[in-house]
Formats: C-alpha cells, sequence, structure tokens
C-alpha cells in the first residue's frame, strides 16, 4: 500500500469518527429529563400503582426505564438522589405478570442484566410481579405487588 493509500485510508478514519462523535455530543433531552446511554429518564416522585406509572411514563412518549447493565443502574440511583429524594424505592419497567419468572421490560427490550437482592424474586403471596428498584439496605431490586404505590423512572429514546 503507498504511502498516500495509507494517508487517505486513516483520513476517513479520523473523519468518520470525528462525525461519530458529534452525533454522540448532540443527542439532548427536554427539559427534565437526563441523558444516559443515549436514553432520556425522568425522575416521577409521585406515588402510583406499577400500571399507572407505565401509563403515565406512556403519556410522555416513554415507558417505565428498562435498565441494561450496571452503569445505567447506577445513573438512575444517582438521577433520584439529585432529585432530592435519596435512595428511594421507585417502580422501574420490569414484570413478569405475562408468564411467572419469566421477566420483561415494558419497552420490549431484552431483559439481559439484572440486579436482584439476595432471594429474590421470591413471588411472595403468589402476587408480586412488579419490579421496583432500591429495595433494603442493598438498593437492589424486589418484586412487589403492581398495586403497591411507589414513584417512579420513565425512559425513552433520546
Amino acid at each position: 500500500m503507498t504511502l498516500l493509500a495509507v494517508f487517505l485510508l486513516v483520513s476517513s478514519v479520523v473523519v468518520q469518527a470525528t462525525h461519530f462523535d458529534s452525533i454522540q455530543t448532540s443527542i439532548t433531552c427536554a427539559s427534565g429529563w437526563t441523558l444516559i446511554n443515549s436514553r432520556c429518564f425522568l425522575y416521577v416522585p409521585n406515588y402510583m400503582t406499577w400500571a399507572d406509572a407505565e401509563k403515565n411514563c406512556l403519556s410522555m412518549g416513554a415507558n417505565l426505564a428498562s435498565v441494561h447493565n450496571e452503569y445505567e443502574y447506577h445513573q438512575v440511583q444517582n438521577l433520584i438522589a439529585a432529585a432530592g429524594h435519596g435512595p428511594k424505592k421507585a417502580w422501574i419497567g420490569g414484570s413478569d405478570a405475562e408468564q411467572e419468572k419469566t421477566w420483561l421490560w415494558s419497552d420490549g427490550s431484552p431483559m439481559i442484566y439484572t440486579n436482584w437482592c439476595r432471594g429474590q424474586p421470591d413471588n411472595w403471596k403468589d402476587n408480586q410481579h412488579c419490579l421496583q428498584m432500591n429495595y433494603s439496605d442493598a438498593k437492589c431490586w424486589d418484586d412487589m405487588w403492581c398495586t403497591h404505590w411507589n414513584p417512579s423512572v420513565c425512559a425513552k429514546k433520546a
């Protein structure tokens, strides 16, 4: 390969990388929403059932938040804390209401990452089908009755 060909190839890669970086940094969220991994998240401090919380998120073009890795989970925890609510329990979009022990995200994304507390999900009294975060001193996940009232976290594509 000639020196000119190598130079042109490297220049092309640099231009493409620069273009990609400018696209990534131009992603923004509406006022009140926080950008985490190319999605916009919103903490909703109002106490609602899981279904009402999902319905509320849907009304804003979002779903209850899906969480895909430990970094996102900690960022969502930080979002709640930054709203002045500390490590409060909150609904996120996991549910096994359709089929016991088959946990799905309400936004349709695959549930690959989990952060269940020890012994969870336990489906206590055969009726816990919705996912709350920041449970116990470990601040991990717990299955809870969907009719319980919690604040929630919504997420949508940026």
